[in-house]
């Protein structure tokens, strides 16, 4: 008479058939649990890779985020050259190739509004009218983004055949008896100091430069009268 020989556990019982085989059945039940939650991890990590760049390519865009004091249309910039300039400041300056002005060099203000709080708009005129704040020089430019790539494109320069003016200087612009100045920016030719609306497909900026002025260590002393009106003339 044959006999089996069948190894009990340690209870003593024999185990009951097919259980050597639900170990091996969970494994493979498992597994794909695994590999869920791997991919979930990697999602996650995708995800959170891409709006990070997405955020940190936003906040470089050439726009300083933090650090404005308001002045009607200006927006005064006074800590963007400081040794503790914000991290946002110092990629912009980085990825723009921009050098900003040091805390004792000058102050910079920019505008991207008028004085009722519109958009500046490339298809309309402006008249940029006033003084300026006490300082030994000042630069008074508009910029766009994408005017790099009209150029680069070969967008017609002018009539004359040269490329535009993009700004004016403290030493070249006309003046009143009154030492005030009035400029106008616009898409045609305009008449006194005419400062064109340059192409591209982006938003317009007007950027005003103060080289050795006493407001740059304290902007507090600025006044909403020291600082040229930006107003809207017309539109088509």
């Amino acid at each position: 008479m044959l006999t089996e020989n069948v190894a009990l556990p340690a209870s003593g019982r024999a185990a009951p058939p097919g259980s050597r085989f639900r170990p091996r059945l969970l494994q493979n039940l498992a597994c794909p649990r695994q590999v869920g939650t791997v991919g979930l991890v990697l999602y996650a990590l995708a995800l959170g890779a891409g709006l990070g760049l997405a955020t940190a390519n936003w906040a470089t865009r050439g726009r300083y985020p933090f650090g404005g004091v308001v002045l009607n249309a200006w927006t005064a910039w006074p800590k963007i050259g400081a040794r503790d300039a914000d991290p946002y400041v110092r990629a912009i300056h980085a990825r723009t190739g921009e050098v900003p002005l040091a805390l004792g060099e000058g102050l910079l203000l920019t505008a991207l509004t008028d004085e009722s709080g519109r958009r500046l708009d490339p298809s309309c005129r402006y008249r940029i009218a006033g003084a300026t704040p006490p300082s030994r020089a000042w630069t008074l430019t508009v910029e766009r983004r994408g005017r790099a790539k009209a150029e680069a494109a070969g967008e017609p320069a002018g009539e004359t055949g040269m490329a535009p003016r993009t700004g004016f200087t403290s030493t070249e612009v006309l003046r009143d008896r009154d030492g005030r100045f009035a400029v106008t920016l616009s898409p045609t030719v305009q008449p006194g100091n005419w400062l064109p609306m340059p192409a591209g497909e982006g938003s317009i900026r007007l950027v005003l430069r103060l080289y050795d002025t006493p407001v740059a260590a304290s902007t507090g002393v600025l006044e909403r009268e020291g600082v040229p009106s930006i107003t809207r003339e017309d539109c088509p």
